[in-house]
């Protein structure tokens, strides 16, 4: 086993890295965000909301308020935002469950009729049918206690994620300079400025990538509306742009999000191809999001080719689920940020540039 190298200083180093010692770095650096997901997705997106809400806090104590009261008051209105999208997912949920009892016998007559279908075109009984449901529902008894424990360790989970990022994020903003301070300790005093520059300008990415969100979130919404609008789903608008919102909630968000226009459609039109129809314009939707939309929209604000934004989404949830699939974009842009003004790194930079990078600081 080759041992692991003692790579120099990113920001001081003037050599160019060789491929193995790159190689290295990523595999080493790609176990410890492996292996140290819960605590650094929490810590990560406390980051996030800190470099956020700097610009507000910095404006608030300029105006004379208290740093620990200006913290407060910023993660209070972000608190209110988070409960807004909670509380539009459960109500989409709660209105579901109003339709449920004429979406169960829907349900019901879409079996019967299936059941029928079956009998008359391939010539099983209906006691051969039950037999085959009865069977199947015994074997996948195990799986499903597997899949209940799965769901319910993802849910503490997320629970304590939730609970602890604002603990995390108003700590990070009481201790800012402290932390400015240790990390400028770090490096040799005349980089200090560099430092400076890429703390700053880290600030306007993260920014950047909100606003790219924005945009994405504002497509997606009149993508799925014009897609419900000619289905002929009722509300097609207002659907339409709470999946696209609730969408910010990767994977649960879009299914609860899909549950009622998919009731109402199959209830309103009493055909089993209108629902469908609402399952394949949320589902070619989601897919330009994740592969067209959101690395055009977020990487043309970030200066980050869309290449690079995609293997970047892939690689993010592979090694931290629907939480990579977020964090790792702005994470990369502090990569190029770094990059940029290191002489060694000035490969990795154009790389990662979008074609009009300017050239490495040395």
């Amino acid at each position: 086993m080759v041992p692991f190298p003692n790579i120099p200083n990113p920001i001081t180093s003037k050599r160019t890295f060789s491929v193995l010692e790159i190689l290295q770095l990523i595999v080493f650096t790609s176990l410890i965000l492996y292996f140290g997901k819960t605590l650094f997705i929490p810590l990560s997106f406390s980051l996030l909301i800190s470099f956020i809400l700097y610009p507000i806090c910095k404006w608030m104590e300029k105006k004379g308020t208290n740093k620990g009261t200006a913290i407060i008051i910023s993660l209070f209105f972000v608190t209110l935002l988070a409960g807004a999208v909670i509380y539009l997912l459960i109500t989409q949920l709660m209105e579901f469950l109003h339709e449920w009892h004429l979406l169960q016998t829907k349900l019901m007559d879409a079996a019967t009729q299936m059941s029928v279908f079956i009998t008359e075109r391939f010539n099983i009984s209906n006691e051969k049918q039950l037999e085959f449901i009865r069977k199947t529902i015994d074997n996948s008894g195990s799986e499903a206690f597997s899949l209940l424990r799965n769901t319910a360790y993802s849910i503490s989970e997320s629970f304590f994620i939730l609970l602890i990022i604002p603990v995390f994020s108003a700590l990070i903003l009481y201790n800012r300079q402290l932390l400015s301070n240790a990390l400028y300790d770090i490096f040799p005093a005349e980089r200090k400025n560099t430092i400076h520059e890429i703390l700053v300008e880290t600030i306007h990415a993260y920014y950047d990538f909100i606003k790219g969100m924005l945009v994405v979130y504002l497509i997606v919404g009149i993508l799925n509306s014009i897609g419900l609008l000619i289905i002929g789903v009722p509300h097609p608008f207002l659907f339409g742009f709470i999946a696209s919102i609730l969408t910010f909630i990767p994977y649960v968000g879009i299914m609860i999000s899909s549950l009622l226009p998919i009731a109402v459609s199959w209830i309103t039109y009493n055909s089993i191809w209108y629902p469908l129809g609402v399952v394949l314009v949320f589902s070619i939707v989601q897919i330009l999001e994740a592969y067209v939309i959101f690395p055009f929209a977020v990487g043309s604000r970030l200066k980050i080719n869309t290449l690079v934004i995609i293997v970047m989404v892939i690689v993010g949830g592979i090694l931290w689920g629907a939480a990579g699939m977020i964090l790792f974009i702005p994470f990369i842009s502090i990569v190029k940020l770094i990059a940029d003004r290191t002489h060694s790194l000035k490969s990795l930079s154009i790389l990662l540039g979008d074609g009009e990078q300017k050239e490495a600081k040395k």
